[in-house]
């Protein structure tokens, strides 16, 4: 199994970026997907999920801005940041579920992770 994220970047505060997570090895479409994040010197953290069914959580801190969509015919998952501020800058990770029927916050229960893509925000 391999994740794939990409789409990172050096970005102004109120801009926008989309990440993306490409999933191989395994049915993207009996997954249930999250992107978490991690800032440096902070621990990681919950952003978004999304079900197999399409269902989505989001952290309180990016409601609003963020919105996480699919497409299984294309085995990927997307984050699309929209305002961003510069405390939205770490690593932003993919993760994915298959063993269970949780895409919740708790990040101990996601199968596999991604390699993490850098988001950078300037004010």
């Amino acid at each position: 199994v391999q994740l794939q994220a990409s789409g990172g970047g050096l970005v102004q505060a109120g801009g926008s970026l989309r990440l993306s997570c490409a999933v191989s090895g395994r049915s993207f479409s009996r997954c249930h997907m999250a992107w978490f994040r991690q800032a440096p010197g902070k621990e990681r953290e919950f952003v978004g999920s999304i079900s197999i069914a399409s269902t989505t959580i989001y952290a309180t801190s990016v409601r609003g801005r963020f919105t996480i969509s699919r497409d299984n015919a294309k085995a990927t998952v997307y984050l699309q940041m929209n305002s961003l501020k510069p405390e939205d800058t770490a690593v932003y990770y993919c993760a994915a579920n298959w063993n269970s029927v949780y895409y919740g916050t708790n990040g101990g229960v996601y199968d596999a992770w991604g390699q993490g893509t850098l988001v950078t925000v300037s004010s």
